[in-house]
């Protein structure tokens, strides 16, 4: 759907931003503090490159007991990352948490705004099948989890669209931060 790019671009424009997958893929990276407990989990997924994650994508999208067990470990670990990144920038007027499957989780209760990411499903699965290693099976499993882009686009306050230029989407973004920069100021008067 282009969420990090947008992420990107509403960092450039001065909103600091907690990115839920890059915190995960520390938290499993070499060194990653959550390797030896998954090692414990699923032995032989992990190694001195952090985990496998192709190994470990076979056991867990395939069980859904063991896709639980792995969520319960990485789901707190990546909550106290956030609480810390919010204790760093508690000044901030605002903060953009870019984090996947946020209804489906239920993290959308915990926040003030929800903007939806949004590109239409061809462009979509275009930019996905070009990712290294994903494969159209993939894919689909990917959006058998998630909740139907139409669902979310109809929960959203805010809804980016993706499937058109840069140009046109970083416009969209510098509008929104402006927007709620101006909701901001009129709470505070």
């Amino acid at each position: 759907m282009g969420k990090s790019t947008v992420a990107d671009m509403f960092e450039a424009g001065g909103v600091p931003v907690f990115d839920a997958d890059a915190e995960v893929r520390a938290l499993q990276g070499p060194g990653g503090e959550l390797l030896p407990a998954i090692e414990d989990m699923f032995p032989g997924t992990t190694g001195p490159e952090g985990l496998d994650r192709d190994a470990v994508g076979r056991i867990v999208f395939s069980d859904p007991d063991a896709l639980g067990k792995l969520e319960a470990l990485v789901h707190p670990a990546v909550a106290r990352r956030r609480e810390d990144f919010l204790s760093a920038h508690k000044d901030a007027p605002m903060v953009l948490f870019d984090i996947p499957l946020l209804f489906e989780k239920g993290g959308h209760q915990a926040v003030d705004r929800v903007i939806v990411v949004s590109a239409p499903a061809d462009i979509q699965r275009e930019r996905v099948l070009a990712r290294p290693g994903m494969t159209a099976e993939k894919f689909g499993h990917i959006l058998g989890l998630q909740v139907p882009d139409a669902e979310k686009r109809s929960r959203a306050d805010y809804i980016i669209d993706t499937g058109v230029t840069l140009a046109e989407t970083e416009h969209q973004v510098r509008e929104l931060i402006a927007r709620l920069t101006a909701e901001l100021h009129r709470k505070q008067d």
